[in-house]
């Protein structure tokens, strides 16, 4: 009987162990997920700014035709933001990020001199729907930010951690804003 109850112990130990094996790789995959859905909300904000971008640089066009570099720059910096959100790593999203920031700031100073386009009803549409954006980017780099510092203490931390690498999840860098881009442009009219 001593034998058999021993066994029972045995089987039932082993049994916790694998369930809680189980719900160790579940909880990791699922914030693998959830970080990876977070970078993914960024993806979406960055590409609706650039998205939006062509309507400010044609609102701006029609008043300052002689400005065709910083139009050609407007239009590298959105193709950029286009490829790091399809297939780039956290640092090129960041770094293309800051190179449409600087680019749409040389729109934006390039429309300070046109006093009818600062009055116009599209501008002033495109320049809320572009600070709207901001806003929502801001927040979803927040989340991502979250996700992934959740991620990376369950990563780091024991008993998850021996279960990181048969998850498949690794910790995670965090979204950081490349040098002198820690806010978005100044927009001002």
């Amino acid at each position: 009987m001593t034998a058999t109850i021993v066994l029972v112990i045995v089987v039932l130990g082993l049994i916790a162990l694998v369930a809680f094996g189980i719900t160790a790789f579940n909880s990791l995959r699922r914030l693998d997920v959830k970080a990876q859905e977070a970078l993914g909300g960024i993806d979406v904000q960055l590409t609706r700014r650039a998205d939006l971008v062509p309507n400010l640089v044609n609102s701006v066009k029609g008043y300052a035709a002689h400005e065709k570099s910083v139009f050609e720059d407007v239009t590298a910096a959105r193709t950029g933001v286009a490829q790091a959100a399809q297939s780039g790593t956290v640092e090129e999203k960041a770094q293309a990020q800051g190179r449409l920031d600087r680019a749409i700031g040389d729109v934006l100073a390039v429309a300070e001199n046109y006093p009818d386009l600062k009055a116009s009803a599209n501008f002033l549409q495109l320049q809320d729907q572009l600070a709207d954006t901001e806003n929502q980017l801001a927040f979803a780099r927040q989340y991502y930010n979250d996700a992934t510092a959740t991620l990376n203490q369950r990563v780091v931390t024991i008993p998850w951690m021996f279960f990181a690498g048969p998850a498949g999840v690794a910790k995670r860098p965090f979204y950081q804003a490349p040098e002198g881009q820690q806010a978005p442009p100044q927009v001002q009219f």
